[in-house]
């Protein structure tokens, strides 16, 4: 099982040394990914008295491709991880073009984790329907992947025309692994008949089996072997205990589960070296379970 850092977006501030710092000191540990959440905008809750969600427009987050851009040229191995990008607000090409940059700039060590959203604001402000982000975003990852094979195109679906027209350069993946992050049954379906991985954000509990056991109909109906997907857990440690994450990841581990992605966000680190503390002893306690 292969072990990642989740790249603590809303807390390690805006000082460039310090992102180098965390991305090199993750790297050096022998972490074999950094995974980075995506948001564009926040929304303001002055005006929205009922707002609910995770993040706000106090909430910092780095734009992820540009992000990206930095870390491959201040790391030489580490994998880079979109988890997830919210596609269906972006145009595709665009996505296309600045992931086939990052893959390029890296030496082919980008991986796109996709999603549909959930902030209805970001949407409207980035031109795009929230309604129908579902349905889009199967002719996006096909639109994706026909962009990064080939240097000229012809494609015509229901929301993207392209006529004998590429981009250049293509990835140095040719085809960079996609990824799906959600749990609605319409996602693992998803998964089982386009994606590369799956994204599960829960324990390795009652739901997590039932996921899977889903998944494994879903790819046996859609004539893929179960090897064909990954499956990347997070462990986050705001919300497990430090004698408890080697269970965690073993559990998930038997669950089927190829990479485990640590989150070090909410719980209440101040500094770099809190995060960096936090993430030595994770390894450490779980060097029998996952490589690096």
């Amino acid at each position: 099982m292969r072990l990642g850092a989740i790249f603590p977006q809303t807390e390690i501030g805006n000082n460039p040394a310090v992102i180098r710092d965390y991305a090199q000191a993750v790297e050096e540990m022998g972490y074999q990914h950094i995974l980075a959440y995506d948001h564009v905008l926040g929304a303001h809750t002055a005006s929205r008295p009922g707002w609910s969600g995770p993040y706000t427009s106090e909430t910092s987050f780095h734009e992820i491709f540009v992000l990206f851009g930095y870390l491959a040229a201040v790391t030489r191995r580490v994998e880079l991880v979109t988890g997830v990008l919210i596609l269906p607000q972006r145009q595709t090409a665009l996505v296309a073009k600045q992931a086939a940059a990052v893959d390029v700039l890296s030496g082919g060590r980008l991986r796109l984790g996709v999603g549909v959203g959930w902030n209805d604001v970001e949407f409207q402000a980035l031109n795009e329907s929230f309604t129908n982000r579902g349905a889009r975003i199967e002719e996006q990852i096909a639109l994706l992947r026909a962009l990064w094979g080939e240097t000229a195109i012809n494609f015509r679906g229901r929301w993207h025309t392209v006529e004998d027209a590429g981009i250049n350069p293509l990835p140095a993946q040719r085809q960079i692994p996609i990824w799906i992050g959600g749990t609605a049954e319409v996602v693992l379906q998803r998964v089982a008949r386009i994606g590369d991985g799956w994204f599960p954000q829960m324990p390795p509990n009652d739901q997590a089996r039932a996921l899977m056991a889903l998944l494994r109909e879903h790819l046996s109906a859609a004539g893929r072997p179960e090897n064909a997907v990954g499956i990347e857990a997070r462990l986050t440690l705001s919300r497990t205990a430090e004698s408890g994450w080697q269970q965690f990841a073993t559990d998930w581990q038997a669950l089927g589960a190829t990479h485990l992605g640590v989150n070090t966000m909410g719980m209440g680190f101040q500094s770099l070296d809190e995060h960096l503390t936090a993430l030595r002893r994770v390894k450490a306690a779980l060097a029998t379970v996952a490589g690096g």
